[in-house]
């Protein structure tokens, strides 16, 4: 990565209030650096351009970590669902000093992000899982303070997906896109039906226009009032709704 990149990292999350240090910078150009190289061979991304993917993926990743510093969340391991290529599960152990699980459904994404964790020297910290999330749900339920979700699902689906997954306490962070009136209304009965309850909405626009971000934050406040996870697909398929109820 050549510098003015490294310059525009900087720069930008500053632009957020964060400040990376030296170590933070190296290791999150390194990860996109190696993202970018395995994408030739395998479809990780369609943003190629350094600059674009420094704006894209590590300064939306790092909306993440803003966001954490702004609200109370319990001690412990996270869970990135639907990682990817590793966004934002990496940027975020990284500048959180968190142990995290990294998932996704897809064996060759996950290979990937664990070939970026060994390269990064941060295998002790952060690993990576190929595993449905309502699977995971059955494992390890209750272990996490923190679920991470960028771009993955509807607001109400993410928040059945998290519930059984969190600690009493612990909290869902879900980057989107606009928000609709219906997303918000599903998401409101969903989190009253799971347990979870709206603790914050922030609207945050990316450089150089790449973007409008809302980062919606739950918190797990109880047990919820029906039986979590359901069957694998049911989330999806026959979401938690307003309509539906």
């Amino acid at each position: 990565m050549v510098m003015d990149v490294r310059t525009q990292l900087v720069t930008e999350a500053e632009s957020f209030g964060l400040t990376l240090t030296d170590h933070q910078v190296d290791l999150l150009l390194r990860h996109l650096d190696l993202v970018l190289e395995k994408n030739k061979v395998l479809n990780l991304t369609r943003i190629v351009d350094p600059s674009d993917a420094v704006t894209k993926h590590l300064v939306d990743s790092l909306l993440f970590t803003l966001t954490l510093e702004h609200i109370d969340c319990p001690r412990g391991a996270f869970l990135d669902l639907g990682t990817g290529a590793g966004f934002p599960g990496i940027p975020f152990g990284v500048t959180t000093q968190r142990p995290g699980l990294l998932i996704d459904s897809v064996s060759k994404k996950v290979n990937a992000v664990q070939e970026f964790i060994d390269k990064l020297g941060l295998s002790d910290k952060l690993s990576p899982k190929a595993i449905r999330v309502e699977e995971l749900g059955k494992e390890r339920r209750g272990q996490f303070s923190c679920v991470t979700a960028r771009a993955v699902a509807q607001l109400n689906v993410l928040i059945e997906y998290a519930s059984p997954l969190l600690r009493r306490d612990g909290i869902l962070i879900a980057s989107k896109g606009p928000l609709g009136d219906e997303e918000l209304s599903d998401a409101a009965y969903a989190s009253e039906v799971c347990g979870m309850e709206l603790v914050s909405r922030e609207t945050f626009e990316l450089p150089h226009e790449a973007g409008h971000r809302e980062v919606v934050t739950f918190r797990k406040v109880s047990r919820p009032s029906i039986t979590l996870p359901r069957a694998v697909g049911m989330a999806k398929k026959h979401p938690l709704s307003v309509q539906g109820q």
